[in-house]
């Protein structure tokens, strides 16, 4: 079990050399932010030129709008910018690529997966890698996720390891480098299973960015849109996946789907879905402590209470929206789980859900499930310790007023007091 640990300066970060190092190496770097930048270093990345639909330009011109208008974001965090939606644009012209080569890939069904929503840090990365433990489900490791199309031209070397797993691990090094206490709070190691937002992304669409950057320009125009046409894009990658390595069942989870469950069972009506609930404090807590932390590179200045203010409202938007939505689920095949009930029995938690979805909680998908426990025991990289007085000046009671609604709807248990 690893140590408790204490951030103590959110507010006034001490950087260690590497982030210092890369501070200044990003304001040597000028990075240009504009939709033509980002398409014509995939189209030189890749030889390939067909985006196909022009409309995300669109998309991916207001995120950069938000990005170029905040004079606070570093230099590195505008490279780190550029770095991500470059790999979507790239991911985009291989995806459009690969389809026209294959296009029985979109005959291919995704049937009956099983959906794990609900907030972010509120368990739902644990439950969906249990349930992914399970090796009659297909899931998704982070590493297929940053690349889920291989590049053509490139070999798997003789030790037969995937080269898009050998970058993705070279990124979580340099991560942990750069944010040392990440692992605690966010493990994204190559293997971790990983949300299907991801494949929206090379759509421009999904609620990502705002996990990197201070866009609420962003947050207002994805939230007037209608998300459909993004969920049906996601779909179609993950029938790309299921192409390269069949399973018959998937299992998927993102806390996005809690304010878009209308286009989520528009686009998978057979799947049951699994709804987390915790005490919401809990969950801002968690959140903004780690997104403060990670802005001390990104950011000149790392602004807690602006973390604070701006997420304990989207996690109040993300419980309305799912309150709005609630009767779209199926009755018979949506799961409840209490965050306390989890903790305290997680293969009772996994049998209800194996019931839902009409699946047999065998003896071997039990023995997989323990055997991932048994190798990710809790707080394996230490436990955070969080303090919402002394680093966002606010209380817990202060925060929980945003949640009312929620709190009288659904029974879950105060953790923060």
């Amino acid at each position: 079990m690893g140590n408790e640990i204490r951030i103590d300066d959110l507010a006034s970060p001490v950087l260690n050399d590497i982030q210092k190092m890369g501070i200044d190496y990003g304001e040597t770097v000028h990075t240009e932010l504009t939709v033509d930048a980002i398409c014509e270093a995939a189209i030189a990345a890749t030889g390939l030129s067909d985006f196909g639909p022009e409309d995300f330009r669109e998309r991916l011109q207001v995120q950069l709008d938000s990005i170029n208008a905040d004079p606070d974001r570093t230099g590195l965090g505008r490279m780190l910018v550029f770095g991500d939606d470059l790999k979507y644009a790239v991911n985009r012209l291989r995806i459009r690529d690969l389809l026209k080569q294959h296009p029985e890939i979109l005959d291919i069904e995704i049937e009956k997966p099983v959906i794990v929503i609900g907030l972010p840090r509120s368990g739902t990365t644990n439950l969906v890698n249990l349930l992914a433990a399970d090796s009659r489900f297909r899931s998704m490791p982070l590493w297929e996720s940053y690349e889920p199309v291989p590049d053509p031209g490139e070999e798997t070397p003789a030790d037969g390891v995937d080269p898009r797993w050998t970058r993705c691990q070279g990124q979580w090094e340099s991560m942990q480098a750069g944010a040392p206490f990440i692992a605690a709070m966010h493990p994204m190691n190559p293997d971790h299973v990983h949300e299907e937002n991801e494949l929206m992304a090379p759509d421009f669409s999904n609620y990502n960015i705002e996990w990197v950057a201070r866009v609420p320009e962003w947050r207002d125009y994805y939230l007037a849109q209608d998300q459909t046409p993004h969920y049906e894009y996601m779909k179609t990658v993950l029938q790309i996946l299921q192409w390269y390595r069949p399973r018959e069942r998937w299992v998927l989870k993102s806390p996005q789907h809690l304010e878009q469950i209308g286009p989520l069972m528009s686009v998978f009506p057979d799947a049951t879905v699994v709804v987390t609930h915790r005490d919401p404090v809990a969950v801002v807590q968690s959140t903004i402590t780690m997104l403060t932390y990670g802005a001390r590179t990104a950011y000149k200045s790392t602004k807690p209470e602006w973390y604070r203010d701006y997420w304990t409202d989207r996690i109040g938007r993300l419980l309305d929206s799912s309150i709005r939505d609630r009767h779209l689920l199926p009755a018979d095949r949506t799961v409840d789980v209490f965050f306390h009930e989890y903790m305290a029995d997680e293969v009772g938690t996994l049998q209800r859900i194996y019931d839902a979805a009409g699946i047999e909680f065998t003896d071997e998908a039990k023995a997989e499930v323990a055997a991932y426990q048994d190798a990710h025991p809790r707080g394996k990289e230490g436990r955070v310790v969080y303090d919402l007085r002394g680093d966002f000046s606010i209380t817990p009671e202060e925060v929980r007023t945003r949640y009312t609604n929620y709190m009288n709807t659904f029974p879950v248990q105060i953790e923060v007091k």
